[in-house]
């Protein structure tokens, strides 16, 4: 995974370990924290482990390089991920059905004028979730301006000093669709320091639901991501391989909108 912090990778290493354990398996988790290196470096740890199969979520390596390593071993499988030729060993969301629905449900409500904190962009979900963002624009005819996007990082602080720059930049918005709920933290943070709060005048949509986007005041409107699901099919996907490789096929999950307290129409 990328990291064995925070509340993404946590419940999903989880969800697959309880699956495992009640089939008397045992999960070896490590971290390549989006470095190409780090994240050769742990594959081939797992590798020397004689392990039965591999989880990938991995984000530096290309896909050549995951393509060649499904080729070695048939008990690989990529998660959070989509390569068009390891369709069958991928289990991956609808990222850009998720930035659509964030775009458009601000746009449904009367806002035209929308940014886009987003995730780091050398990251496949980041850039398909950006898409899904200037999808709902062009629907809407809204035109895309690149003054209104600003990439950041999907770590706990990892938005702050992108959402800094886009309130530096002095253009007018009423509503942000961040990469993150981190970010929407960030973006909470600044209007906050303004003595505002969100939906008041600036709208804003997180990305993953996490636990604690219910308890955020207001409570944040974001797309939803099952995690613990994806963790679930990802290890019973592994033990169906083990059992017969000819039955597995890839799965694509579907992201949702909750809309919660942070997003409103704009204020004429």
């Amino acid at each position: 995974v990328g990291t064995l912090s925070g509340p993404f990778f946590g419940p999903m290493m989880q969800s697959i370990e309880s699956v495992l354990r009640k089939e008397g398996q045992h999960l070896i988790a490590t971290s390549g924290h989006d470095n190409i290196e780090q994240e050769r470096e742990a594959i081939r740890f797992l590798n020397s482990r004689r392990v039965d199969a591999i989880l990938l979520v991995v984000q530096a390596m290309t896909d050549d390089e995951l393509i060649e390593l499904c080729t070695r071993n048939p008990n690989v499988f990529v998660l959070n991920r989509y390569v068009p030729e390891l369709a069958h060993r991928c289990i991956y969301l609808n990222n850009e059905l998720g930035g659509y629905l964030a775009t458009k449900h601000l746009i449904d409500l009367g806002h035209t004028r929308i940014a886009s904190i987003t995730g780091p962009l050398v990251h496949f979900d980041a850039r398909e979730r950006l898409q899904g963002y200037r999808n709902a624009l062009s629907e809407a005819g809204i035109e895309y301006d690149p003054q209104l996007i600003v990439e950041g990082l999907y770590q706990e602080d990892g938005g702050t000093k992108a959402a800094a720059k886009l309130f530096q930049r002095g253009i007018d918005f009423t509503g942000v669709v961040c990469g993150n709920d981190n970010i929407a933290i960030s973006v909470y943070d600044i209007l906050s320091k303004d003595n505002e709060s969100p939906a008041e005048r600036i709208s804003v949509v997180g990305y993953d639901d996490m636990f604690y986007s219910r308890y955020l005041r207001p409570k944040l409107t974001t797309i939803h991501f099952p995690i613990e699901e994806m963790g679930t099919i990802a290890a019973n996907m592994v033990l169906q391989n083990l059992a017969d490789k000819n039955l597995v096929n890839g799965v694509q999950l579907e992201p949702s909108l909750v809309v919660r307290e942070s997003t409103a129409p704009p204020v004429s």
